[in-house]
């Protein structure tokens, strides 16, 4: 469970400073609040973690086995099994060893006497702050079907942005591994052979000759120094990735890639927009909502966007003002704010801007490769040019010797 670090004022108006364990933020502050504690200042507290080789390769439970059990949670919990037997059952049936080791674990606690999202919460590698707070909201006013079934439609929704993202990835990432196995072949096989014919003549070789000479030679007599820098320079940026500063920045450059990173960014902004609107109205505070939706992004800068945002809403700024001055939405999106705002639907309008996100997503999505076709041509026609450059330049100077 998390530990909050909170600052306040008791009965007697002095100022207290400790510690409390609380399964979020809104129930910190209430538990403080039953003790005679106003809260001023609020704060969970990381855990610092000792780094592991193999955590930067560990992988997630998928959003396929999420999914599955979110139905399957659905389903029993709507036909009225206990909460405790369908968590049983799942863990005997899942094929995921992570997922049946967790919910293992969470069939224990709640024999113990524990909530369902507080035993989840010991497991934010496998349920996220988003999933587990709607199952808190679940919990307490009686609905635990209808959260599980919006986590369902959330999680199914994801599934389908991430899969367009990569059938229309495909194509570019097959061509750019060809291309690197090319290269490597004619290094290694190809070049060698032209490299000799060339230096028994001992004419002086034009530019392009010599790169392909020197590029050879590095992979033929380097060849273990390049593997070794390159399972070094993996480890590194895996690692430097896994670092708060890194992580953050790594997210603030893949928005601005080129033709991929309006993608990424209008298809997180959809998520923000889904996820806010399914946290609202499931009866979520709206500070409370944007802190677990600024964890549900999965992009650090944008998660500090909207951090921002939750401070100047509880500063006393209304929602179309700070959603303005973050930066992150269009014009069109802020009129629907507006409008929500006024008319006290900011949950369907907000769903109707994740709707938007999406249909630019799907077109842009189906664009992409006609996008980035001419530049792998181009790719593609510069290295061919030094290759036949390289090659051809030297034979047809021999040519010339031979005939003079």
């Amino acid at each position: 469970m998390p530990t909050y670090r909170y600052r306040g004022r008791n009965n007697q108006g002095a100022a207290v400073e400790a510690f409390i364990e609380s399964a979020n933020e809104s129930s910190a502050a209430d538990a403080l609040m039953s003790r005679g504690i106003i809260p001023l200042e609020l704060r969970e507290v990381k855990q610092s973690q000792p780094f592991k080789l193999g955590s930067l390769f560990a992988s997630k439970v998928s959003l396929e086995e999420l999914q599955i059990f979110t139905r399957q949670m659905y389903s029993l919990t709507r036909s009225g099994i206990p909460i405790l037997r369908a968590i049983a059952g799942l863990a005997e049936t899942t094929h995921s060893q992570r997922m049946k080791d967790a919910l293992n674990d969470i069939s224990e606690q709640l024999t113990s006497g524990r909530p369902l999202s507080a035993a989840m919460n010991q497991h934010q590698d496998v349920f996220d702050s988003l999933f587990i707070s709607m199952v808190h909201v679940g919990e307490n006013t009686g609905k635990l079907e209808d959260a599980f079934i919006q986590l369902s439609s959330y999680i199914e929704r994801e599934q389908e942005t991430r899969r367009r993202i990569k059938s229309a990835m495909r194509y570019p990432i097959f061509v750019l591994i060809a291309i690197t196995i090319a290269m490597v072949i004619l290094n290694i096989m190809v070049i060698p052979k032209f490299a000799d014919m060339f230096s028994r003549f001992g004419a002086d070789l034009p530019w392009a000759t010599k790169i392909l000479i020197t590029t050879s030679n590095v992979f033929v007599n380097y060849w273990h120094v390049m593997l070794v820098a390159v399972v070094g320079a993996i480890i590194g940026i895996r690692y430097w990735h896994h670092t708060e500063k890194g992580e953050r920045q790594w997210d603030r450059w893949k928005l601005h890639i080129p033709a991929v990173g309006s993608i990424i960014e209008r298809s997180t902004l959809s998520r923000y927009c889904r996820s806010f609107s399914m946290m609202l109205g499931a009866g979520v505070p709206m500070t409370q909502a944007l802190s677990l939706v600024a964890d549900a992004v999965d992009n650090s800068y944008m998660h500090d966007r909207i951090v921002a945002m939750r401070r100047g809403i509880e500063s006393g700024e209304s929602m179309l003002r700070v959603s303005n001055q973050s930066g992150l939405f269009t014009p069109l999106v802020l009129q629907m704010v507006a409008v929500g705002e006024e008319t006290g639907q900011i949950d369907q309008l907000l769903n109707d801007a994740a709707d938007f996100y999406e249909g630019e997503v799907d077109y842009d999505l189906k664009n992409l490769t006609a996008k980035l076709e001419p530049i792998l041509i181009g790719f593609v026609a510069c290295i061919v040019l030094i290759l036949a450059l390289g090659i051809y330049l030297p034979m047809w100077d021999m040519l010339n010797v031979v005939k003079g």
